[in-house]
Protein backbone atom coordinates (compact mmCIF):
# COMPACT_ATOMS: atom_id res chain seq x y z
CA UNK A 1 0.00 0.00 0.00
CA UNK A 2 1.35 3.42 -0.92
CA UNK A 3 1.22 6.10 1.77
CA UNK A 4 3.42 8.50 -0.09
CA UNK A 5 6.74 6.70 0.41
CA UNK A 6 6.80 4.21 -2.41
CA UNK A 7 4.96 1.03 -3.30
CA UNK A 8 7.18 -1.60 -1.73
CA UNK A 9 9.25 0.09 0.97
CA UNK A 10 8.18 2.26 3.88
CA UNK A 11 11.26 4.06 5.24
CA UNK A 12 9.37 5.08 8.38
CA UNK A 13 9.50 1.44 9.48
CA UNK A 14 13.09 2.11 10.55
CA UNK A 15 11.58 4.02 13.49
CA UNK A 16 9.85 0.84 14.65
CA UNK A 17 13.10 -1.10 14.34
CA UNK A 18 15.00 1.51 16.35
CA UNK A 19 12.34 1.46 19.06
CA UNK A 20 12.35 -2.34 19.19
CA UNK A 21 16.15 -2.42 19.47
CA UNK A 22 16.17 0.12 22.30
CA UNK A 23 13.45 -1.76 24.18
CA UNK A 24 15.22 -5.06 23.59
CA UNK A 25 18.54 -3.75 24.89
CA UNK A 26 16.84 -2.32 28.00
CA UNK A 27 15.05 -5.61 28.61
CA UNK A 28 18.23 -7.66 28.27
CA UNK A 29 20.04 -5.23 30.55
CA UNK A 30 17.51 -5.53 33.36
CA UNK A 31 17.46 -9.32 33.08
CA UNK A 32 21.25 -9.64 33.12
CA UNK A 33 21.56 -7.17 36.01
CA UNK A 34 18.86 -8.96 37.99
CA UNK A 35 20.45 -12.35 37.30
CA UNK A 36 23.85 -11.05 38.43
CA UNK A 37 22.62 -9.75 41.77
CA UNK A 38 20.17 -12.60 42.29
CA UNK A 39 23.26 -14.69 43.07
CA UNK A 40 24.32 -12.38 45.91
CA UNK A 41 22.65 -13.17 49.24
CA UNK A 42 21.99 -10.36 51.72
CA UNK A 43 24.09 -10.68 54.85
CA UNK A 44 21.08 -10.73 57.20
CA UNK A 45 19.50 -13.67 55.39
CA UNK A 46 16.14 -11.93 55.06
CA UNK A 47 13.73 -13.01 52.34
CA UNK A 48 12.18 -10.47 50.00
CA UNK A 49 8.68 -11.01 51.38
CA UNK A 50 9.97 -10.54 54.94
CA UNK A 51 11.59 -7.28 53.89
CA UNK A 52 8.38 -6.18 52.16
CA UNK A 53 6.32 -6.77 55.30
CA UNK A 54 8.95 -5.02 57.42
CA UNK A 55 8.95 -1.97 55.16
CA UNK A 56 5.16 -1.80 55.01
CA UNK A 57 4.81 -2.05 58.78
CA UNK A 58 7.52 0.53 59.38
CA UNK A 59 5.50 2.88 57.16
CA UNK A 60 2.36 2.20 59.18
CA UNK A 61 0.77 0.08 56.46
CA UNK A 62 -0.95 -3.03 57.86
CA UNK A 63 -3.79 -3.52 55.38
CA UNK A 64 -1.64 -4.56 52.40
CA UNK A 65 -1.18 -8.28 51.82
CA UNK A 66 2.05 -9.69 50.39
CA UNK A 67 1.36 -12.56 47.99
CA UNK A 68 3.28 -14.78 45.61
CA UNK A 69 2.56 -14.67 41.88
CA UNK A 70 3.84 -16.91 39.12
CA UNK A 71 6.41 -15.70 36.65
CA UNK A 72 9.70 -13.89 36.52
CA UNK A 73 9.77 -10.16 37.37
CA UNK A 74 5.97 -9.99 37.26
CA UNK A 75 6.02 -8.13 40.58
CA UNK A 76 3.47 -5.36 41.09
CA UNK A 77 1.36 -3.52 43.62
CA UNK A 78 -2.41 -3.45 43.13
CA UNK A 79 -3.81 -0.33 44.83
CA UNK A 80 -7.44 -1.37 44.33
CA UNK A 81 -6.92 -4.76 45.97
CA UNK A 82 -4.23 -3.53 48.37
CA UNK A 83 -2.10 -6.51 47.45
CA UNK A 84 1.64 -6.52 46.84
CA UNK A 85 2.48 -9.44 44.56
CA UNK A 86 6.02 -10.80 44.31
CA UNK A 87 7.06 -13.17 41.53
CA UNK A 88 8.67 -16.58 41.91
CA UNK A 89 12.09 -15.03 41.33
CA UNK A 90 11.55 -12.60 44.22
CA UNK A 91 9.19 -14.09 46.83
CA UNK A 92 11.08 -16.14 49.41
CA UNK A 93 14.45 -15.21 47.90
CA UNK A 94 17.29 -13.73 49.93
CA UNK A 95 19.18 -12.11 47.05
CA UNK A 96 20.07 -8.44 46.83
CA UNK A 97 18.13 -8.24 43.56
CA UNK A 98 14.96 -9.75 45.04
CA UNK A 99 15.02 -7.43 48.04
CA UNK A 100 15.52 -4.40 45.78
CA UNK A 101 12.49 -5.33 43.68
CA UNK A 102 10.34 -6.02 46.75
CA UNK A 103 11.30 -2.68 48.26
CA UNK A 104 10.43 -0.95 44.98
CA UNK A 105 6.90 -2.39 45.07
CA UNK A 106 6.62 -1.26 48.70
CA UNK A 107 7.48 2.19 47.41
CA UNK A 108 4.30 2.08 45.34
CA UNK A 109 2.27 1.03 48.38
CA UNK A 110 3.69 3.98 50.32
CA UNK A 111 2.90 6.29 47.40
CA UNK A 112 -0.68 5.04 47.55
CA UNK A 113 -0.92 5.60 51.29
CA UNK A 114 0.45 9.15 50.94
CA UNK A 115 -1.78 9.86 47.92
CA UNK A 116 1.23 10.66 45.78
CA UNK A 117 -0.13 12.92 43.02
CA UNK A 118 1.60 11.33 39.99
CA UNK A 119 0.36 7.88 41.10
CA UNK A 120 -3.21 9.19 41.35
CA UNK A 121 -2.84 10.81 37.95
CA UNK A 122 -1.52 7.58 36.43
CA UNK A 123 -4.40 5.58 37.90
CA UNK A 124 -6.90 8.10 36.55
CA UNK A 125 -5.33 7.98 33.09
CA UNK A 126 -5.51 4.18 32.76
CA UNK A 127 -8.94 4.18 30.99
CA UNK A 128 -7.74 6.74 28.44
CA UNK A 129 -4.52 4.78 27.89
CA UNK A 130 -6.56 1.62 27.29
CA UNK A 131 -8.75 3.45 24.78
CA UNK A 132 -5.68 4.76 23.00
CA UNK A 133 -4.05 1.34 22.96
CA UNK A 134 -7.04 -0.64 21.68
CA UNK A 135 -8.95 1.80 19.46
CA UNK A 136 -6.31 4.04 17.89
CA UNK A 137 -4.91 1.46 15.47
CA UNK A 138 -8.26 0.33 13.98
CA UNK A 139 -9.28 3.99 13.59
CA UNK A 140 -6.00 4.89 11.87
CA UNK A 141 -6.14 1.88 9.54
CA UNK A 142 -9.78 2.48 8.59
CA UNK A 143 -9.01 6.14 7.94
CA UNK A 144 -6.08 5.25 5.68
CA UNK A 145 -7.88 2.47 3.82
CA UNK A 146 -10.95 4.59 3.13
CA UNK A 147 -8.98 7.76 2.47
CA UNK A 148 -10.43 9.60 5.45
CA UNK A 149 -7.36 11.51 6.58
CA UNK A 150 -9.15 13.29 9.40
CA UNK A 151 -10.27 9.95 10.83
CA UNK A 152 -6.68 8.71 10.73
CA UNK A 153 -5.56 11.90 12.48
CA UNK A 154 -8.16 11.30 15.17
CA UNK A 155 -6.67 7.83 15.62
CA UNK A 156 -3.25 9.43 16.12
CA UNK A 157 -4.79 11.72 18.73
CA UNK A 158 -6.08 8.64 20.57
CA UNK A 159 -2.61 7.08 20.40
CA UNK A 160 -1.15 10.09 22.20
CA UNK A 161 -3.03 8.88 25.31
CA UNK A 162 -0.59 5.96 25.42
CA UNK A 163 2.38 8.31 25.21
CA UNK A 164 1.02 10.53 27.97
CA UNK A 165 0.38 7.52 30.21
CA UNK A 166 3.93 6.28 29.78
CA UNK A 167 5.24 9.78 30.42
CA UNK A 168 3.27 9.97 33.68
CA UNK A 169 4.60 6.53 34.63
CA UNK A 170 8.23 7.69 34.70
CA UNK A 171 8.10 9.88 37.85
CA UNK A 172 6.00 7.21 39.59
CA UNK A 173 8.58 4.49 38.94
CA UNK A 174 11.62 6.65 39.67
CA UNK A 175 10.09 7.88 42.91
CA UNK A 176 9.24 4.33 44.03
CA UNK A 177 12.84 3.27 43.45
CA UNK A 178 14.19 6.32 45.30
CA UNK A 179 11.92 5.55 48.25
CA UNK A 180 12.97 1.90 48.22
CA UNK A 181 16.69 2.64 48.23
CA UNK A 182 16.32 5.21 50.99
CA UNK A 183 14.36 2.79 53.17
CA UNK A 184 16.83 -0.04 52.58
CA UNK A 185 19.64 2.29 53.61
CA UNK A 186 17.95 3.94 56.60
CA UNK A 187 16.75 0.62 58.02
CA UNK A 188 20.18 -0.98 57.40
CA UNK A 189 18.57 -3.78 55.42
CA UNK A 190 21.16 -3.49 52.67
CA UNK A 191 24.50 -1.80 53.13
CA UNK A 192 27.66 -1.17 51.13
CA UNK A 193 28.01 -3.37 48.05
CA UNK A 194 24.59 -4.89 48.66
CA UNK A 195 22.93 -1.49 48.50
CA UNK A 196 24.90 -0.59 45.39
CA UNK A 197 23.77 -3.85 43.79
CA UNK A 198 20.11 -3.10 44.52
CA UNK A 199 20.62 0.38 43.09
CA UNK A 200 21.91 -1.06 39.83
CA UNK A 201 18.97 -3.46 39.59
CA UNK A 202 16.41 -0.70 40.11
CA UNK A 203 18.16 1.67 37.72
CA UNK A 204 18.16 -1.02 35.04
CA UNK A 205 14.44 -1.60 35.65
CA UNK A 206 13.73 2.14 35.42
CA UNK A 207 15.49 2.31 32.06
CA UNK A 208 12.97 -0.16 30.62
CA UNK A 209 10.24 2.44 31.21
CA UNK A 210 12.36 5.11 29.53
CA UNK A 211 12.98 2.80 26.58
CA UNK A 212 9.28 1.97 26.30
CA UNK A 213 8.38 5.66 26.23
CA UNK A 214 11.00 6.38 23.58
CA UNK A 215 9.80 3.48 21.43
CA UNK A 216 6.19 4.67 21.69
CA UNK A 217 7.18 8.22 20.73
CA UNK A 218 8.96 6.83 17.66
CA UNK A 219 5.83 4.88 16.78
CA UNK A 220 3.77 8.06 17.13
CA UNK A 221 6.21 9.91 14.88
CA UNK A 222 5.91 7.16 12.29
CA UNK A 223 2.12 7.38 12.31
CA UNK A 224 2.26 11.16 11.87
CA UNK A 225 4.64 10.80 8.90
CA UNK A 226 2.46 8.14 7.26
CA UNK A 227 -0.78 10.09 7.64
CA UNK A 228 0.79 13.37 6.52
CA UNK A 229 2.28 11.59 3.52
CA UNK A 230 -1.10 10.20 2.62
CA UNK A 231 -2.69 13.64 2.97
CA UNK A 232 -0.17 15.19 0.58
CA UNK A 233 -1.01 12.53 -2.02
CA UNK A 234 -4.77 13.04 -1.76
Amino acid sequence: MNYGYGMYFDPTFILVIIGALISGIASMNVKSTFNKYSKIRNYRGLTANQVAEQILHSAGIYDVTVERIRGNLTDHYSPNEKVLRLSDSVYGQTSVAAIGVAAHECGHAIQHQEEYAPLKLRSASVPLANIGSWISWPVILIGLLLGYTQLAQFGIFLFTFVVVFQLITLPVEFDASARALKILDNNHILEGDEHRGATKVLKAAALTYVAALFATILQLLRLVLIVNGRRRND
